[in-house]
């Protein structure tokens, strides 16, 4: 998988993933909230951002408690969003622009709402009973263990009518699917299938570490480094809940499921949502002969501080590590679940980022609207809608709302979101009516030109997709320098972290092709304060 030529690289290792949040895209129908035909219509717009695949956070029938990550039926397009027709229209749309489509499939849990709890919920002899995790109350009554949930407070909720607890690492009423059933397993399969036969090419898998817990059901120890004001769930070290070998066994049956669909012109992907240090992370790859997830995602960059050393450090010792492990790397700076990356990294340093994400080896995903430079936008408590905000009030960056407002297109009413007099499901961001496609689409020196001209970078220079990774020495620590190399093409990126000028002597020497402060500095010239730059 680390071939160094781009043209024998696989899509998903050549291309840019894209999610789109389809709740905030763009909205057809006019009830305030983005659905599929909005995303048919915004499909030019996509491919003009140079990218090779849309991954749809989840689409399907849902009562909406966790936007979508709450099935209820997971072969069925939620009204909200359109229909079957819809769907195989705008994939349909997608591949006459050369777009490939992801959908986010979501196999630790389902919706309460799901015709498999309630044939559950019928009685301990009921057929479905064991496609949950049930357990009986403690010794000394209440639930089984500690384990808490994501959202705050146990992770275990009683049904009175059996006596039985059962497990829901998120909501109540996202019940965990029993993945040591083997029915299960074979249903979740034919979800595979069914989307592929409607010509989906890969998928984005949540919470994919997570299928399995200990069979023991052992209470989880006590974190020693967690602080008040830091989310429930992180209180605990999950020993016993995340990262099971059984979850592996169960991916590896996953990926013969893909391999079924997959030709040697063609592959269909997953791509692992996998919260875990390197050397936990890569081991989701698989082997030549046992293989897994196609990307395990590496949230790293999202998760170290904003430090031209540290992530040096990190980029080396990933990328190194992928070569030993034989898998391919991925890098991400945002997505619906993580604050937006100009907000964290500051706006002096957003395309410092934004450049260091498209250039380093590995499979890049951006999410909607950071092409443009959208930022977090502060929602009061009153009109919060995230059940993770909602039920962890004291945590303030529990609330995933301020990443997922609705993509700004034009300075119109709603930004061009949704019809004038329409109230959108999120509030617009306060500066929609400046940061919208419509006008950084006529400023040679926007950031959505400044997205473009990387992404043809990548296009122009295959150095920068299938190229070789080395870091250099700058001089500097608040300079972060690499190359990319593919036989006779070396490239220089040079990354400014610090407000700074750095002299960085020969590194700079080279022909610049590419400087975020939308010039061409003369060859040689230092690095300006918070400036990246690509040289050859």
């Amino acid at each position: 998988m680390t071939q160094g030529l781009s043209g024998e690289l696989k899509w998903w290792q050549r291309g840019i993933i894209y999610q789109i949040y389809p709740r905030s895209f763009q909205d057809a129908s006019g009830d305030g909230v983005g659905d599929l035909r909005g995303i048919t219509v915004r499909l030019p717009y996509v491919a003009s951002l140079g990218v090779e695949a849309v991954w749809l956070s989840p689409i399907f029938t849902s009562p909406m408690r966790d936007f979508g990550y709450d099935v209820a039926d997971y072969c069925d397009i939620d009204p909200l969003f359109g229909t079957l027709e819809d769907f195989d229209a705008l994939v349909a749309e997608a591949h006459r622009l050369g777009l490939k489509v992801m959908l986010d499939y979501v196999p630790n849990h389902t919706s309460s709402d799901h015709a498999w709890f309630r044939e559950a919920l019928q009685g301990k002899d009921s057929p479905k009973r064991d496609w949950y995790v049930w357990r009986d109350p403690a010794p000394a009554g209440g639930a089984p263990n500690n384990w808490k949930s994501f959202f705050g407070g146990g992770a275990w909720t009683l049904d009175e009518a059996s006596g039985q607890y059962y497990l829901h690492q998120f909501l109540p009423s996202q019940p965990d699917l029993n993945w040591r059933n083997p029915e299960v397993r074979r249903a979740m399969a034919d979800v595979l299938r069914f989307w592929m036969r409607r010509g989906v090419d890969g998928f984005r898998v949540d919470v994919i570490w997570l299928l399995a817990e200990d069979e023991r059901f052992l209470d989880e120890p006590q974190n020693p480094e967690w602080q008040p004001g830091q989310i429930e769930h992180a209180s605990l070290e999950h020993i016993y809940t995340q990262d099971q070998p059984e979850t592996h066994e169960y991916i590896r049956e996953l990926r013969q499921v893909l391999d079924e669909f997959s030709t040697p012109e063609h592959d269909r992907m997953m791509v692992g949502e996998i919260y875990l240090p390197v050397e936990r992370l890569l081991p989701y790859a698989g082997t030549r002969d046992a293989q897994m997830v196609h990307l395990p995602f590496n949230f790293h960059l999202i998760l170290i501080p904003w430090d031209a050393v540290q992530i040096r450090e990190f980029a080396d010792m990933y990328d190194a590590a992928c070569r030993l492990a034989d898998t391919w790397p991925n890098w991400v700076l945002g997505n619906h679940d993580q604050h937006r990356f100009k907000t964290r990294v500051g706006a002096a340093q957003y395309r410092v980022a934004q450049t260091l994400l498209l250039t380093l080896r590995g499979t890049p995903t951006v999410y909607y609207g950071d092409e443009i430079g959208m930022e977090n936008v502060s929602i009061p408590f009153e009109k919060m809608v995230d059940p993770a905000g909602l039920q962890q009030p004291d945590v303030p960056a529990a609330s995933r709302d301020p990443e997922r407002t609705p993509m700004q297109w034009d300075s119109g009413p709603n930004a061009g979101f949704a019809p004038a007099g329409v109230a959108p499901w999120l509030p617009l961001a306060p500066d929609a009516d400046r940061v919208n496609v419509q006008a950084e689409e006529g400023d040679p020196r926007s950031d959505l030109n400044y997205f473009r001209a990387l992404t043809r970078l990548r296009r122009e220079h295959p150095a920068l997709v299938g190229g070789e990774y080395r870091s250099l020495d700058a001089g500097h620590a608040d300079v972060f320098a690499f190359e990319r190399r593919l036989r006779d093409e070396r490239l220089t990126v040079l990354l400014n972290f610090g407000g700074e000028t750095r002299e960085t002597g020969d590194l700079a020497a080279g022909e610049t092709l590419l400087s975020s402060l939308n010039d061409t500095p003369a060859s040689g010239a230092a690095l300006r304060p918070n400036e990246a730059r690509i040289l050859r």
